[in-house]
């Protein structure tokens, strides 16, 4: 995974709001698309609207362009009601997934065809699309011919079309899921870099759960046409808000539980393979009745311990029943002593550690700080 430090001008909850909606509702027929969608996007954020096909992420993101007409509630930009603005005259410009480049016109030509309208001179127009196609990195581009661009700087074009017209907004409807890995990897730092530049706002819409986390400093989850959590990447990471969200953010594994006791922000649990332990209650999200219920865990808040190692957590013993080797980190599938399922264990493959094989008996280290008690 790439990484890119968010550096900002000024912390997100102080910026103010440039997209603000407002119990937004949306139907086509019986179809219910929209479910009273309330959140707000900050000024020069880099917010994604990430979940399932089908879960109204895009649908969403036309609301803002004016592509959609919602139902009932009210879309709002850089705090004005957009109930009768027209898609051409909002503060917005859109990347569409397939770029829509025109083949037959060169580069220049399509960064510039929003310019048409405008006034200025030629020289100025020229001027501007040249300091476009340097801001994505394609200077010396123009004359090229669109058709004999690569996916990337098919991409990068679009980039420019859209920014050269200065909107508020840039709206990207999945805009890298055309590209191959290593290209959509370096087109997501390109992309950070881009936004910061130029200090306005981008919402992405995307299904990639990496994508959005690497990328965005804030994450709308979407199930069903609702907003299940909205936060930053480690909070949806670390803390996800119910099973549902932890299932779609990466790999989480999940262990049956019983919670004994909760008092003075403390909950003690009994663990399924793990035994009895205590949590603070801000590693429950929602209300906690007693009960039978369940713990979450991402891969690697687990260690395997080798011969002769020890611990200051706690640790379990466990078989090892599958290997999975990638290089930089191998994947194990260990059942703990006592539990019906194995449990995924991540681990870096550094200098002088040897790949496990399938049987070898071990014992897993692990931390009551790193669980995530559900409902």
């Amino acid at each position: 995974m790439n990484t890119v430090p968010h550096a900002a001008p000024a912390p997100i909850a102080s910026r103010p709001t440039m997209i603000e909606f407002r119990d937004v509702h949306k139907y086509y027929g019986d179809y219910h698309a929209l479910r009273g969608i309330n959140a707000t996007i900050k000024a020069g954020e880099f917010f994604s609207l990430l979940g399932p096909s089908g879960c109204g992420k895009t649908t969403l993101l036309r609301t803002i362009a004016g592509f959609e007409d919602i139902s009932s509630g009210a879309v709002l930009i850089d705090g004005k009601h957009m109930a009768d603005v027209p898609a051409n005259v909002r503060p917005t410009n859109m990347v569409f997934q397939s770029y829509a480049i025109f083949p037959h016109l060169t580069v220049e030509q399509n960064v510039g065809f929003g310019l048409r309208r405008e006034g200025g001179t030629s020289a100025e127009k020229a001027r501007r699309v040249e300091e476009a196609l340097e801001m994505v990195g394609l200077k010396g581009y123009g004359k090229r011919a669109a058709h004999a661009l690569s996916g990337g700087q098919r991409q990068r074009v679009a980039l420019a079309r859209a920014l050269i017209l200065k909107p508020k907004v840039l709206l990207l409807d999945e805009p890298l899921s055309a590209l191959d890995k290593k290209m959509r990897e370096q087109m997501q730092v390109e992309l950070i870099r881009l936004q910061r530049q130029v200090g306005i706002t981008f919402i992405l819409v995307t299904h990639d759960q990496e994508e959005a986390l690497v990328m965005s400093d804030r994450i709308a989850v979407m199930f069903e046409g609702q907003i299940a959590q909205l936060a930053d990447p480690e909070t949806l990471y670390r803390r996800p808000n119910s099973r549902q969200v932890a299932n779609f953010i990466g790999v989480m594994n999940f262990l049956p539980a019983r919670v004994l006791t909760e008092a003075a922000g403390r909950i003690a649990i009994d663990v399924q393979g793990l035994g009895q332990t205590e949590i603070d209650a801000t590693q429950a999200p929602g209300a906690i009745t007693g009960g039978e219920t369940s713990v979450g865990f991402r891969p690697e808040t687990l260690t395997m311990l080798y011969e002769g190692q020890t611990t200051t957590e706690r640790e379990t013993p466990g078989t090892i029943e599958e290997v999975v080797y990638y290089g930089d980190m191998t994947y194990y599938d260990v059942r703990l002593d006592g539990v019906d399922s194995p449990v995924r264990i991540s681990m870096r493959n550094v200098f002088g550690r040897p790949v496990l094989d399938i049987g070898t008996r071990t014992r897993v280290a692990w931390s009551a700080g790193a669980l995530v008690l559900f409902r």
